[in-house]
């Protein structure tokens, strides 16, 4: 018998093998189980903004599996979240118009739907589109930057400016996209009112399992082969780039995949939130959805989680107790949990968990054969 086949047939070895396995769902069904118990203790005010934050989640998500994981600091994310919720919105006031000019359009003269808009009057156009638009958005974006070599510093520049420009480009244009007050005035969802609750808790739940849906893929990718090959660029890429493996691609690749989970994660957030403008894919929103995962913790899914629920709900509780000087404990959140905790909520508690001493040491057990038989002035041959 071989000693890989003694440790898997020796007592405990199945069940520890089932822990390993098990273990990486384990967070992922707790965090299933209070969301889908919670509209029991919540008020329909408090579940519409639970529902909102667990879409910030899912971009949460993404951007840790960019940042955390393949070490790309993106300050330029609410552009994907934006154009995913743009998607949505457009198909929305396609429906409301029911083939007539949406109202904006008609406030700013326009009297014909433009050709760009026609396609999102079918929502097997525009649910597809407010996922797959950013991703390949992204992708093409990462390919020409990342194989030009830009990384650190330059490339967080480049996707704030990204930001910047997309921003100032949609608000310019306000016969197409509302301008500055965007899209908004929504009343249906594939026929059903959104003001009914039932509708509201539909869409919940979808977003709920969504998340869930997210976090498991983000693991099982983060535990691949691939997710491996992301940390290794992280640590060294030239190193990586020397063993043959196309860097650009795969940089992009995650980018895009990113970019996707944002866009996604806007599509579910106009419905319940009931609006989308250029102020969500500006600068300050980037820089704050970067902060989720900050505090929640790098390179841990379930950190960008907690993150994203913990600063949301912070955020709305100070601007709600505080109106006129929220903002200031907001900076002073980050800037504390920053200091205190810079590998994040979750990491900190996983290194305090990694370095914790126990209070009882016991020695280690010698075989008999191994304990010394002589004595002193015993005689030996």
């Amino acid at each position: 018998m071989t000693a890989a086949t003694a440790r898997l047939t020796s007592p405990g070895a199945r069940p520890r093998e089932l822990l390993r396995l098990a273990g990486p769902l384990v967070p992922i069904l707790l965090t299933g189980a209070l969301l889908f118990l919670a509209p029991a203790f919540l008020s329909d005010f408090r579940q519409n903004l639970l529902a909102k934050f667990l879409c910030f989640a899912i971009l949460a998500i993404g951007i840790d599996l960019l940042w955390g994981y393949a070490g790309m600091l993106s300050l330029g994310h609410g552009v994907w979240f934006g154009l995913g919720g743009y998607a949505m919105g457009m198909y929305l006031k396609m429906e409301d118009a029911d083939g007539r000019l949406p109202d904006f359009m008609n406030w700013s003269g326009l009297t014909a739907i433009p050709w760009f808009w026609k396609p999102f009057e079918h929502a097997w156009f525009a649910l597809p589109a407010a996922v797959l638009g950013p991703g390949i958005l992204a992708y093409l974006v990462g390919y020409l930057v990342f194989r030009s070599r830009v990384k650190g510093a330059y490339f967080s520049i480049i996707t704030q400016a990204l930001a910047l420009i997309l921003s100032i480009f949609f608000v310019g244009q306000q016969q197409y996209t509302g301008g500055t007050n965007g899209l908004t005035n929504f009343s249906t969802l594939f026929g059903f009112t959104l003001a009914d609750r039932a509708t509201q808790d539909a869409l919940y739940y979808l977003t709920v399992a969504t998340l869930l849906l997210t976090m498991l893929f983000a693991t099982w990718l983060t535990r691949a082969p691939l997710g491996r090959l992301l940390i290794a660029i992280r640590d060294d890429e030239d190193r990586v780039r020397f063993s043959g493996h196309n860097v650009t691609l795969l940089k992009a690749a995650v980018f895009a995949v990113s970019a996707a989970l944002a866009g996604l994660a806007g599509a579910l957030y106009v419905p319940q939130v009931g609006i989308i403008s250029p102020a969500n894919m500006g600068i300050v929103p980037s820089i704050e959805f970067v902060l989720l995962v900050a505090v929640g913790g790098r390179a841990t899914i379930t950190g960008a989680v907690i993150g994203a629920i913990l600063v949301s709900w912070a955020r709305s509780t100070l601007s709600e107790n505080y109106p006129d000087t929220w903002l200031y404990f907001f900076g002073a959140l980050f800037i504390g949990s920053v200091l205190l905790f810079p590998a994040g909520i979750v990491g900190t508690w996983r290194s305090l968990l990694r370095h914790r001493r126990l209070p009882i040491r016991r020695p280690p057990f010698r075989a008999p054969s191994a304990v010394r038989l002589d004595t002193p002035g015993a005689s030996h041959e």
